[in-house]
């Protein structure tokens, strides 16, 4: 099976190479996934922020934090990057709660 480009002309000229596309697309896919399902819980957060909503912004900061955690640990996102959207949302939720 030879993975065509564009234009219809294959990419890869070695089976190695054509076994290599074929991993790196499946892998692209799932991290295009888990990145996706990591800003649709940061969304949910921040739209409990914006309600002021103290009790559902909680419940949605713990399942955002664990979905970050487990891509930062799988290597789809950075760790420090994972470490700063984690304590930014915490942040928001506290000055929410705090304000209470």
């Amino acid at each position: 099976m030879k993975i065509l480009h564009e234009e219809g002309v294959s990419l890869a000229n070695h089976k190695s190479a054509e076994k290599r596309m074929r991993q790196s697309e499946r892998k692209r896919q799932r991290n295009v996934s888990a990145k996706s399902h990591v800003k649709t819980r940061v969304k949910a957060v921040l739209q409990a922020v914006e309600e002021n909503n103290a009790t559902l912004s909680k419940e949605t900061l713990s399942t955002a934090v664990r979905v970050i955690s487990k891509a930062s640990s799988r290597g789809i996102i950075h760790k420090n990057n994972a470490a700063r959207k984690i304590s930014r949302l915490t942040r928001k939720v506290n000055s929410l709660t705090s304000g209470e």
